[in-house]
């Protein structure tokens, strides 16, 4: 069983060591291209160096066993871009300086730094951050990764770089030749390999482009020799060259000053790297059905990568193809990717004889092929899984990336997307349903009375459950709904907020609860919290929000509870004062069908001490019935000041003649004490003239009995002080 076992290992191994050695060649003349293509041996060599080093470290240590690992095409890319600014900045210092020690020193540095972010962001959990990066700053990064391996096979097979500097020696019938019949292999792949994806039709299909040139070379008369003299195929390298970049002496000439300048190319190499590690490793369990520790596997990664970095290779990572390929050929054990490692060091003594046959146009045909398939991916597909404007700020990064660089890219594409989440959070409604007190009560068991009180006035109980993260965007829309909510509900005397549901909360969503806090204290409503969290609950006492006519309580059955006893003992006090105000209007009337219809023609009011209740020369509007308190009524001095000239208490009225004669107030009444008076106005009193003309004879009459007896007690008064 364990020989099985091993002998499917090995086959599984053997199987995506095809596709090792295939891309492993196109990505050494990716990085290896213009400048550097007289180095290609010693690209040859780092690539299934660092093949063979990641294969067997990542498969030897990763969580998932089958693991095959090396360079992909997204790493080699920027490996590819760094080598390529690297080159340009020592030539524009110095054209006949030497490029090979500085560049393979250069990929050195980066991919230990790589590997030693990686361990670190393993072993501190930062690197489940990058989760958190925006999707379409992470599609439009891929993106412009897949734009630039296709520029770079073009720089393969072409040896130019596409600009439009050069875009006139693209013109000749030979560039044109080549170009033509590269995009023609990549079309093959796309209608075979990319179908089918079995284990050996990619080396089929490049065997056969291969043994399709030279018999077309053949036909045309075209040699060897010729075909290798006019740029058709490579030339081979004399050999596989190792170097390991630690020599003293070039470790000494290295042009450190440049690293500051190549810093956002290094800094877009761990990024791509890192990012391209977990989302392959996740794409690997989606189709593999394994779970995979994320930890483990950015720290077994970044030592892969500190190892190949001190062989002289560069970077890489767990690669997606290679490892379901491996899982479908039946490799489930560790053995898969040291079978992968040794036939990548086994291809350092057979690489150059490959490359002395293979036709430029059928590696960078595969290579066009490898972008073209991440640009369809990243740009058309993409378009179904985003919403417009995402997929606009995926293009905009992709554009961004290509034109000024990946750091810039990346930057402003964390902006686009924290841009486009505020604009999609603000959309998201921050109340998950809204109650009020006839619908949701307490779980407390209560008296008849009490339950009839509750479905008569409980809609002075609103409630709101709040949801999600609270910013500006969604805590103004909260506080537009409050004020909806309180003018259509003009009796609401509780508001609570249920912050159960809520992520958390800004400082500019603390503005805006100081706005509700004001709207509330000006209705003399009262705000209960619920559920606040430690977090928001610091947010809001540093807006001084809460005070202490703010209520905080642990949970929305006690703060219903506490609302429903505030609300029952106001209705019994209410139901008191009504008791006594019926009883005092039947005692005037002498009838209590009129005592009741005359108290719903009055409106209460509530004053504080010293609070003033109508100014000398205001129009005589209405009259007042003093229920509880006591006022006094109030005329100028000469000096400016008042003085008290009569004082009422309950059971008195003051106002009646105003009310009859229309006559301007001639003086100030003012509450010397918290008092309770309802008021009769004006278009009340004329109703009950039209509609109750037995109830207005009686008011008339007990006005008149009132104003009898104050003249009766002001010539008493008189009489007196004529003595």
């Amino acid at each position: 069983m364990r020989l099985r076992t091993a002998l499917n290992d090995v086959l599984g191994g053997g199987t995506a060591s095809v596709l090792t050695i295939t891309f492993g060649l196109s990505y050494a003349l990716l990085i290896f291209a213009g400048p550097l293509a007289p180095y290609l041996s010693y690209g040859v060599a780092a690539t299934f160096i660092a093949s063979a080093v990641l294969a067997a470290v990542i498969g030897l240590g990763s969580s998932l066993p089958f693991a095959i690992a090396g360079p992909e095409s997204s790493t080699a890319a920027m490996t590819g871009i760094l080598a390529s600014s690297m080159v340009e900045r020592i030539t524009a210092a110095d054209p006949s300086a030497p490029l090979l020690a500085p560049v393979m020193i250069t990929l050195a540095l980066t991919t230990i730094a790589t590997g030693i972010v990686l361990c670190c962001f393993g072993l501190t959990r930062l690197g489940r951050a990058i989760r958190y990066v925006p999707y379409p700053v992470v599609g439009g990064f891929l993106g412009a990764t897949a734009w630039l391996v296709v520029l770079g096979a073009i720089r393969v097979i072409t040896g130019q770089r596409l600009q439009l500097a050069t875009l006139d020696r693209f013109q000749n019938a030979l560039t044109l030749s080549e170009l033509s019949a590269a995009l023609a292999m990549a079309i093959i792949l796309y209608l075979t390999w990319h179908r089918s994806r079995t284990p050996f039709a990619l080396p089929a299909i490049l065997i056969g482009g291969v043994i399709a040139a030279h018999i077309v070379f053949w036909l045309a008369g075209i040699s060897p020799a010729d075909a290798q003299a006019s740029g058709w195929t490579f030339k081979p390298p004399p050999s596989v060259t190792l170097m390991l970049p630690w020599d003293i002496g070039e470790m000494g000439r290295y042009p450190w000053s440049f690293l500051p300048e190549i810093s956002g190319n290094l800094i877009a190499v761990v990024f791509v790297t890192a990012s391209s590690a977990l989302f392959n490793t996740t794409g690997i369990e989606v189709a593999a059905h394994r779970e995979a520790n994320l930890e483990q596997e950015l720290n077994v990664t970044g030592v892969a990568n500190i190892l190949s970095g001190m062989f002289g290779g560069y970077t890489g990572c767990i690669s997606v193809s290679r490892t379901i390929l491996n899982f479908n050929a039946g490799g489930t054990g560790r053995l898969s990717g040291l079978t992968v490692a040794t036939i990548s060091l086994l291809m350092l003594a057979f690489a150059p004889t490959l490359l002395g046959y293979m036709p430029k146009f059928v590696l960078g045909g595969l290579l066009i092929y490898l972008g073209a398939d991440q640009l369809h991916r990243w740009i058309v597909q993409s378009r179904r899984r985003l919403s417009f404007t995402e997929y606009l700020s995926l293009v905009a990064i992709i554009i961004i990336i290509v034109q000024w660089g990946f750091v810039a890219g990346i930057l402003i594409g964390v902006v686009i997307g924290c841009a486009t989440f505020a604009l999609s959070a603000s959309r998201i409604d921050s109340i998950k349903y809204s109650f009020d007190g006839t619908e949701y009560r307490s779980s407390l068991d209560r008296s008849r009375d009490d339950l009839t009180v509750l479905a008569a006035h409980g809609s002075k109980i609103q409630g709101l459950n709040l949801q999600s993260y609270l910013f500006f965007g969604s805590a103004n829309r909260l506080y537009q709904h409050v004020k909806g909510l309180l003018a259509h509900h003009v009796d609401c005397r509780f508001l609570v907020f249920d912050f159960k549901q809520v992520t958390g909360i800004d400082s500019s969503a603390a503005y805006s609860f100081a706005q509700i806090k004001r709207t509330a204290h000006d209705r003399g409503i009262k705000l209960v919290l619920v559920h606040l969290p430690p977090m928001a609950e610091k947010a809001l006492r540093s807006s001084d929000f809460i005070s202490q006519d703010i209520r905080i309580l642990p949970e929305l059955d006690h703060a219903l509870e506490w609302c429903e006893n505030e609300l029952i003992a106001q209705h019994q006090d209410f139901e008191q004062e009504e008791a006594s105000l019926r009883d005092w209007f039947t005692q005037i009337l002498d009838d209590p069908d009129e005592a009741s219809e005359l108290i719903q023609r009055c409106e209460r009011l509530e004053v504080d001490a010293g609070e003033i209740i109508v100014n000398a020369g205001d129009a005589a509007d209405s009259m007042h019935f003093i229920l509880e308190g006591r006022v006094g009524i109030m005329i100028p001095k000469s000096d400016g000041g008042t003085t008290r000239v009569r004082s009422l208490g309950r059971y008195t009225t003051i106002g009646e003649m105003g009310l009859v004669s229309h006559a301007p107030r001639n003086a100030t009444i003012q509450a010397e004490i918290a008092s309770v008076l309802y008021v009769l106005n004006t278009e009340q009193f004329e109703a009950i003239k039209d509609e109750n003309p037995l109830l207005s004879q009686k008011l008339l009459t007990y006005f008149v009995s009132v104003m009898a007896e104050r003249l009766t007690f002001a010539n008493r008064l008189i009489a007196v002080l004529r003595r």
